[in-house]
């Protein structure tokens, strides 16, 4: 009970940054399919799209600084005094992150077919 006590605001905290989080994550994905990927030819691009990568870098700088302003400072806030790696804390936190974009990439999956 001590160390759901002692982890449970970083949890929670990381969680609904998470949700936050499904914009830029979102986003980056489609950068990465629309132009490294297509480049290499593993998928087509989109035929509308003649507008080049500088909007798309520009969007997800804006985006991605964003995110990163709300996520660093609640995370250093909520992090336990007591914590004995900082690394550790910071590499769980990065990982809880993407766990609400890949639920709903699951459910979607799932559901849609």
């Amino acid at each position: 009970m001590r160390q759901l006590r002692r982890w449970g605001a970083p949890l929670a905290v990381n969680l609904v940054l998470g949700v936050v989080a499904v914009v830029p994550l979102w986003l980056s994905m489609m950068f990465v399919v629309s132009y490294p990927l297509a480049g290499l030819g593993l998928v087509s691009r989109e035929p509308t799209d003649n507008d080049g990568m500088l909007p798309w870098v520009m969007l997800l700088v804006l985006v991605w600084a964003v995110f990163l302003a709300l996520w660093i400072p609640l995370n250093q806030l909520v992090r336990p005094a007591s914590c004995p790696r900082p690394g550790r804390y910071w590499a769980t936190s990065a990982g809880l992150v993407p766990v609400p974009m890949v639920l709903l990439a699951v459910l979607s999956v799932l559901f849609d077919g």
